[in-house]
């Protein structure tokens, strides 16, 4: 069951681009112990992301994008976030 920040973050993600493909992954488990470990169960994820937003982006722009949309979660309620996004036609080469 996802935590309240996944939930928060999902809905945010949601909200900012539409997206086709939408995965929060929560990896904090393989974190515990670590340096940002908060003892949270909620401190590092892997977002998913495939969104016609993305078209014509560069990566740079979509990693912006979506920390935009996060707001004040990456780096200050969270310690790290990894984010594949991609438009929907790159989708298929992307697909996990």
């Amino acid at each position: 069951m996802a935590g309240p920040l996944q939930q928060e973050m999902e809905k945010l993600l949601q909200d900012a681009f539409a997206p086709e493909r939408l995965e929060v992954i929560n990896d904090s488990a393989k974190h515990h112990g670590h340096a940002g470990d908060d003892g949270s169960g909620e401190s590092h994820f892997t977002i998913v992301i495939v969104s016609p937003a993305f078209s014509g982006m560069s990566r740079l722009e979509r990693q912006r994008a979506v920390n935009r949309a996060l707001g004040d979660i990456p780096g200050n309620r969270v310690h790290a976030v990894a984010i594949s996004a991609h438009a929907p036609e790159e989708a298929g080469a992307q697909a996990s």
